[in-house]
């Protein structure tokens, strides 16, 4: 599983109350991981790949009744370490193993699978009951047998509307992580907003207006 190990950092970004991200960048609180039974990658602390923009929509329109004040984002430089990536063939397999295990399991003792579900007034299944119970089964299937245990999760999800006629592209594509072990996240930070660039733009101090040339 050499190749399960997912070298360099990367930026992850998380939506939540301007306050939270706040404290978590001073270092005055941690980071709670979400446990809920529909999570899409398992129990963890969540964030978008690469991608400000839809940390920032979701902290704008929160799902459900959850009410988000004043939306921010949070940053972080992300190490994966040993990750379960489900963009592998590796791990995709590893995966379909468990849930054969959960579905035998379930069956013997007469018990219903989990079922992923749609949300109200979305056509995507965001309520991921039985991938969350599958990828926890991975876990726990891996911590019996004394086996490494992942540091992180990673997903493509293929998420909202049709970007053009036709298209095999949707406009909330993204790629989710699910960080485990909370030593991967090597910084948070408040991320800067872009500016035009390379033309100029104005900066003020006390004294005098100036140019400042990118």
């Amino acid at each position: 599983m050499i190749h399960a190990t997912r070298p360099g950092l990367v930026l992850g970004f998380h939506g939540c109350e301007e306050k939270v991200r706040d404290a978590l960048v001073t270092g005055s609180i941690r980071m709670s991981p979400s446990s809920k039974p529909y999570d899409w990658l398992g129990s963890g602390c969540y964030f978008w790949e690469n991608n400000y923009e839809r940390a920032y929509d979701y902290a704008c329109n929160p799902p459900g009744n959850k009410v988000i004040r004043s939306p921010a984002v949070l940053g972080a430089v992300i190490d994966l370490k040993f990750c379960l990536d489900l963009l592998d063939t590796t791990c995709l397999r590893l995966l379909y193993d468990s849930y054969k295990t959960l579905s035998e399991a379930a069956a013997q003792s007469g018990r219903m699978l989990p079922v992923n579900k749609y949300a109200t007034g979305s056509r995507d299944l965001l309520l991921r009951n039985l991938d969350c119970a599958v990828i926890e089964n991975l876990h726990a299937d891996r911590e019996m047998k004394s086996l490494l245990p992942y540091d992180s999760v990673r997903s493509v999800f293929v998420e909202g509307d049709e970007l053009y006629p036709n298209a095999g592209f949707r406009d909330k594509n993204h790629i989710q992580i699910c960080i485990r072990n909370p030593n991967c996240i090597k910084g948070y930070f408040n991320p800067v907003r872009e500016v035009q660039w390379p033309h100029a733009f104005l900066l003020k101090d006390n004294n005098a207006d100036y140019i400042q040339q990118i």
